[in-house]
């Protein structure tokens, strides 16, 4: 079972490591380091790179950050994988706190003070708060209305905000070093759905997961609809994997888009033969456009959000559908 960091209790201010795994971040990585560097925390900072073979000007941009900013280090990740990167970070940190932060995020002001508030006061070993998805073209806008409505992700409060309290999981989180590293850190097999899968074993090993709203985290969603399909397709296979290696950790939530692909199909094949069976796949479409006219804030938007709330949920139900079993084999241990 984790147990307390002595210096986190000790000092009002603990010294905290900002960890960010970075890959052809050339247009938003100077902000993200910014928001970071900016912060209103009064306790020692450290920001640690993990820069992996970008194909852009992410590592000479991250370089003029480091040459001008002591404080930002920077570790090579040789195969950009996300958790390797978030690995390494963690092995050259020193400090007490871990706090994740990804390369196209940006994080308020007040969010390292918050963070270390919310370790404290409840004892947890990993506290986050809501992904805030926030487009800027309207594809992206539509994205963002659908990844923060329960309509078009369900009711993860990381997504959609809620009541403060104990959760299975949280986005990006800020953490107690050493639980992470009692558990191992990230397991680096998995290219998708590592948090998930990290604060399954944080919580294993006794620990609790917190999620607070207040830890607001800018997100910016993917720009085009074979993008989106891409993202959800490597989400819905890699929950697939969680879900084979701890038994028990599946619930409807994740079962609710492979089922409604499967459903959608059978019932437009069906339908064919008898027109009646064509009634699932009218009472989902019918379901979409009810959607969509919540969720969206303008008229194009609403036309964007007919495909991207299908795209969302087909492209993560035939993820979790085809997900092969070799991608993580069973009888490997973290």
């Amino acid at each position: 079972m984790a147990t307390p960091t002595p210096e986190l209790f000790a000092s009002p201010t603990p010294a905290i490591s900002v960890i960010l795994p970075v890959l052809n971040e050339e247009k938003h990585l100077e902000h993200a380091v910014q928001s970071i560097l900016s912060q209103d925390y009064l306790g020692p900072i450290e920001v640690i790179l993990a820069i992996g073979p970008s194909h852009d000007r992410t590592r000479e941009i991250a370089e003029a950050i480091s040459k001008r900013e002591s404080r930002v280090v920077l570790v090579d990740n040789p195969t950009g994988r996300t958790a390797a990167g978030l690995n390494l970070a963690l092995k050259k940190s020193q400090n007490p706190v871990i706090v994740r932060v990804d390369g196209h995020a940006q994080i308020p002001n007040s969010y390292l003070s918050l963070v270390v508030e919310i370790l404290k006061k409840t004892g947890a070993v990993n506290v986050g708060g809501v992904m805030a998805a926030i487009g800027v073209t309207p594809f992206e806008k539509a994205v963002a209305g659908a990844m923060r409505s329960p309509l078009g992700v369900g009711a993860s409060r990381f997504h959609t905000g809620g009541e403060a309290g104990v959760v299975d999981t949280v986005y990006l989180g800020a953490f107690r070093r050493e639980a992470l590293l009692e558990i191992g850190g990230f397991d680096e097999r998995f290219t998708r759905a590592q948090d998930w899968e990290l604060n399954f074993r944080l919580r294993e090993n006794g620990g609790v997961v917190y999620f607070d709203p207040r830890l607001h985290v800018t997100y910016r969603p993917r720009s085009s609809i074979k993008a989106l399909a891409k993202q959800y397709f490597e989400y819905g296979r890699w929950r697939r994997v969680v879900s084979r290696r701890h038994i028990g950790t599946i619930n409807y939530r994740y079962l609710a888009p492979p089922v409604a692909l499967v459903g959608f199909l059978t019932s437009l094949i069906a339908g064919f033969f008898t027109p009646i069976l064509f009634l699932p796949a009218a009472i989902y479409l019918f379901f979409v456009l009810i959607a969509s006219v919540k969720i969206a804030s303008s008229l194009r938007e609403y036309f964007l959000l007919l495909a991207v709330i299908p795209t969302m949920h087909f492209a993560w139900g035939a993820g979790f559908i085809s997900s092969p079993k070799n991608l993580v084999p069973l009888d490997e241990k973290s």
